[in-house]
């Protein structure tokens, strides 16, 4: 149905693809997988004609026989959302804001003739509906929704006019375990029922394991790989493939040398937000984001916190990082109470690095003085020189230069750019380092060095670890007890090693069984 012979594809004379050819049946679900900068997504990108100025592509890409490379812009068009559609990595990007979900996904409908506003408002119900948002109203805006909600509204308007290929663009990146099952669950379940053929690009070889029948493997712009899914990851006859497949399942060499003494101790915490307004004076019921948790993190320790997406976990980190209040309980570091207010000489000793390095960066900013940002925090704080060895000391201890130190985030890749998040975590010698999804959105080799990195800093440093994940297996690899969270308390916890073995908690259970892996190795 959809043949690509021959896809090269350069901007501004910069070579990105080189002699891309794949083939997808009607009915099939193709994987697309690679690294960052593989030239993946720019394959899609070509397929749907929404390539950036200066790009020249040649080739073909044929769709039920019209070479889609050859169509003027306005015969794409006419195909793009009817014939071809593409769902993004990130939905809060790829949906406006200021428009209800119904109005977004009746607009392809509008957009297309296909339909007039009475009809397309019932369509957009029925596909809002098909993709599991059916008790939701078509009158909700994106902001009010959940990351796999907001999806799945990308989803509906994708599927609205029945594609005949649908691109998913690492459509469960940012998801937790078991949303990102039910999405995949979801498109398999649509790719049946429409026959279509969808192309599902990745990073992550145990997402296409279950879903995709044929894949293909890219690397520097070029397919080194492809054939039926079991065939490529059993043999993996090529080395970059290989490469992938050791990183996937990769565990970092760890010591456990965990101190009796704890660094950081919760009892009984309560952190509420106010209920939705029930008139102008009034408020419902106040919700219990984080409800009667405790436990204790000890020196040199690495201990997991997973959940789904809005169970508490990122409210009870900014809790512990005192950047929220609590409404019970106590938050203790180092002996002293966290809230209301931590002196700046403890709070020097716990750091955080978030998911995404380039959002808590400022784009303005040197190296050196984003690295250097935490030093206010210390009583006396190295100036000139000093300052700058400082900086280059915490570069090299995450395998940088000191020369990184005069460049802008945007001239780093995704994992230098997590490497300059923990040089700036390290800057004031902190005891507890926050690690919130530090590593979910980064390719499977780069997760691998950055889980070795932060490995051999814990053995040198006696770092105390706090790793919030979504992603199981990372957090099998690198936290010595894990705590298990629903609903705002932790349903179950103890050895990372025995609750993931053993499950007792139907909760821990679901996770597990909805986390994908690579079992055709």
């Amino acid at each position: 149905m959809i043949h690509v012979k021959n896809l090269s594809l350069s901007i501004h004379g910069t070579p990105i693809l080189d002699q891309v050819s794949l083939t997808i049946a009607e009915g099939q679900i193709f994987g697309l997988v690679g690294e960052s900068g593989s030239g993946k997504s720019m394959t899609a990108l070509a397929l749907m004609q929404l390539l950036p100025t200066g790009a020249v592509a040649t080739g073909h890409a044929r769709l039920d026989g019209t070479d889609l490379l050859a169509l003027p812009e306005a015969g794409m068009r006419a195909l793009r959302g009817a014939s071809l559609a593409m769902i993004f990595q990130e939905p809060m990007t790829a949906l406006n804001p200021v428009q209800p979900i119904g109005v977004q996904v009746a607009e392809t409908l509008l957009i297309h003739g296909a339909a007039d506003r009475g009809k397309a408002r019932k369509i957009a119900r029925d596909c809002l509906h098909r993709v599991g948002l059916g008790h939701i109203g078509t009158e909700v805006y994106p902001h009010a929704l959940s990351g796999g909600q907001r999806q799945r509204v990308c989803i509906a308007a994708a599927i609205a006019l029945r594609p005949r290929l649908l691109i998913a663009d690492e459509p469960t990146t940012a998801l937790d375990v078991t949303t990102q099952a039910q999405i995949l669950d979801l498109l398999k379940a649509l790719v049946t029922e429409q026959n279509m053929a969808l192309l599902l690009i990745t990073h992550d070889l145990a997402v296409v394991t279950d879903t995709a029948s044929r894949i293909a493997v890219m690397h520097q712009g070029r397919i080194v790989e492809q054939g039926k899914t079991t065939d490529i990851l059993r043999r993996h006859r090529h080395p970059y493939t290989r490469t992938l497949c050791k990183a996937s399942a990769h565990r970092p060499e760890r010591q456990n040398h965990a101190a009796p003494e704890p660094l950081l101790q919760l009892s009984k915490v309560v952190r509420l937000y106010p209920g939705r307004r029930q008139g102008f004076f009034r408020r419902g019921t106040p919700l219990r984001a984080v409800d009667g948790v405790s436990f204790d993190l000890h020196y040199g320790e690495s201990l997991g916190l997973v959940g789904e997406s809005g169970c508490g976990k990122s409210t009870l980190a900014r809790a512990i990082l005192g950047l929220e209040p609590i409404q019970g309980g106590r938050i203790t570091a180092f002996g002293k109470p966290v809230s209301p207010q931590l002196p700046n000489a403890l709070r020097a000793r716990i750091q955080v690095v978030f998911q995404d390095p380039y959002g808590s960066f400022n784009p303005r900013w040197r190296v050196e003085h984003l690295v250097a940002e935490p030093l206010h925090l210390m009583a006396n704080p190295p100036v000139g020189r000093a300052r700058r060895d400082h900086v280059a000391e915490a570069l090299k201890a995450v395998h940088l230069t000191p020369k990184d130190m005069d460049k802008y985030p945007h001239e780093f890749s995704g994992g230098q750019r997590q490497r300059i998040a923990i040089a700036r975590a390290l800057m004031t010698h902190p005891d507890i380092i926050v690690l919130d999804e530090a590593v979910s959105a980064l390719d499977v080799s780069v997760r691998a060095r950055i889980l070795d990195l932060l490995a051999t800093l814990q053995t040198r440093m006696k770092l105390g670890y706090l790793f919030i994940s979504h992603d199981l297996t990372v957090v099998r690899a690198i936290t010595d007890r894990v705590l298990v969270m629903q609903a705002g308390r932790i349903v179950e916890h103890g050895a990372t090693r025995a609750v993931f073995s053993s499950p007792r908690h139907a909760c821990t259970r679901t996770l597990l069984q909805a986390a994908p892996g690579l079992r055709a190795m």
